[in-house]
């Protein structure tokens, strides 16, 4: 168990849990099968998830076969996936914990996947313990999700603007990830044991409403409706103004890149 940070806020969810699993892009399932033929899964091999929130990546690597683990340090979050994994007829193992606070007795995986949560940790220390929680022959995956500069997202550049303007700016987390001294996930994991990396990913496209860019806009931790408070009538007020002189039929696409770094010990 690495020491807590001061800056590490286990509920800093709590409160985009209606939104998180209804608005956030999920992982397409050829994406999910490309990761398994990569690492070799089989059926029935353990994976655990960390930072699982509402089980974008359990459910889908449960129903593919595999026995996974899934931790997260927000209750509710938990409860959203147990309510989506009886929903989806699948068995996940559900544990309260985080990198900083990893479930006893957790054992060994064949492969540990993390989606959008690996910048939440503590890197360096997270991926010391993990040295001991993967198999031989064992990896790590990291979900993400990249957005081209194409017209069809110059919504998502509205959001983050009136994001910006309402504190997402001003965060922590923010500021680190665009100071010159970052490190990317590849520069921590190169110098780590797990060295050997790769990058696979697949494009997507949807369709969105104004509605479905709001619950967006909430489902961020930087712009939940807890984060926002008072103004979060305000928030949601500017970003359909913006959004209605963007398209006034209220029709909006997003193409995206679904990504997975794999991350092996050479």
């Amino acid at each position: 168990m690495n020491e807590t940070p001061s800056s590490f806020e286990p509920r800093r969810f709590r409160a985009n849990v209606p939104y998180y699993s209804r608005f956030r892009l999920g992982y397409p399932d050829s994406l999910i099968a490309r990761v398994s033929a990569a690492v070799g899964l089989k059926a029935a091999a353990r994976v655990l998830d960390m930072g699982c929130g509402p089980g974008l990546l359990a459910i889908p690597f449960a129903l593919s076969g595999m026995a996974v683990t899934a931790v997260d340090p927000e209750p509710e979050m938990l409860a959203a996936l147990d309510v989506a994994a009886r929903e989806a007829g699948v068995t996940v193992d559900i544990r309260e914990g985080s990198s900083f606070a990893m479930p006893r007795d957790i054992g060994t995986f064949r492969l540990v996947t993390m989606g959008r949560s690996f910048h939440w940790m503590d890197r360096v220390a997270t991926l010391e313990i993990l040295e001991r929680c993967i198999e031989p022959g064992g990896a790590i995956a990291l979900f993400h999700d990249a957005h081209p500069r194409t017209t069809e997202n110059r919504w998502r550049r509205c959001l983050h603007d009136i994001s910006n303007a309402y504190g997402r700016a001003y965060s922590p987390h923010v500021r680190e990830s665009e100071s010159p001294d970052y490190r990317s996930h590849e520069s921590i994991l190169l110098d780590s044991a797990f060295s050997e990396v790769e990058r696979v990913g697949i494009f997507t496209r949807r369709e969105l409403s104004a509605d479905d860019i709001v619950g967006l806009g909430f489902s961020l931790s930087s712009s939940s409706p807890e984060k926002l408070g008072e103004r979060a009538g305000a928030f949601e007020q500017e970003l359909r103004s913006v959004l209605a002189q963007l398209s006034p039929d209220g029709r909006f696409v997003e193409i995206a890149e679904m990504t997975a770094i794999i991350a092996r010990r050479p």
